[in-house]
């Protein structure tokens, strides 16, 4: 594996913005579903639906092996290194640094995903070398948009990128946020 490519660490806790980001761990598997397993989450992300401990078991192991093959690192948001309360996801993509993000519809209108993206994005800048860092959303997804804005990120002019998943398709628009 070259350095490029290499491993992200086996264990990452970042601290800021009143939250801990923090690995899943077995104990999260039972809350998993509560956060995921909602209308939104199915039509806005790639997660699985409908999503339940099995799916939850099956996220936890993937994650581990995208971590392992140095390609993303999916992180607990909690405000205290506690219980979890949505997730952020970092991956290296071709374009750069790429953030996902999913707050469980009972812990919305916190800022939480902001916060968590603002702090995902100073790990990339700060220990990954990264020049920019990316989200990928659809236009018609107000509140990821506003997340977008109000954690810094500017609308690229480059190609929607379009696609078909869960039998719907879809045309991403890409958010970026330079190295400061």
């Amino acid at each position: 594996m070259s350095s490029a490519t290499s491993s992200f660490p086996e264990r990452i806790e970042l601290s800021g913005e009143g939250l801990v980001l923090r690995d899943w761990t077995e104990a999260d598997l039972t809350a998993m579903p509560e956060l995921f397993d909602h209308p939104d989450i199915a039509y806005w992300t790639p997660i699985v639906s409908p999503f339940d401990e099995a799916a939850a078991r099956a996220r936890l192991v993937r994650d581990r092996q995208l971590r392992e093959e140095g390609a993303a690192v999916l992180l607990a948001i909690t405000v205290d290194g506690g219980a979890p309360l949505g997730e952020v996801m970092l991956r290296r993509a071709p374009e750069g640094m790429e953030i996902g993000y999913a707050v469980g519809p009972a812990h919305r209108g916190q800022g939480l995903a902001v916060r968590a993206v603002r702090v995902m994005a100073a790990y990339a800048f700060e220990r990954l070398a990264a020049r920019q860092v990316i989200l990928e959303l659809e236009a018609e997804n107000t509140a990821s948009v506003a997340v977008a804005t109000k954690a810094g990120f500017a609308l690229l002019d480059v190609p929607l990128i379009t696609g078909e998943e869960k039998g719907r398709p879809y045309a991403l628009q890409t958010w970026g946020l330079n190295r400061p």
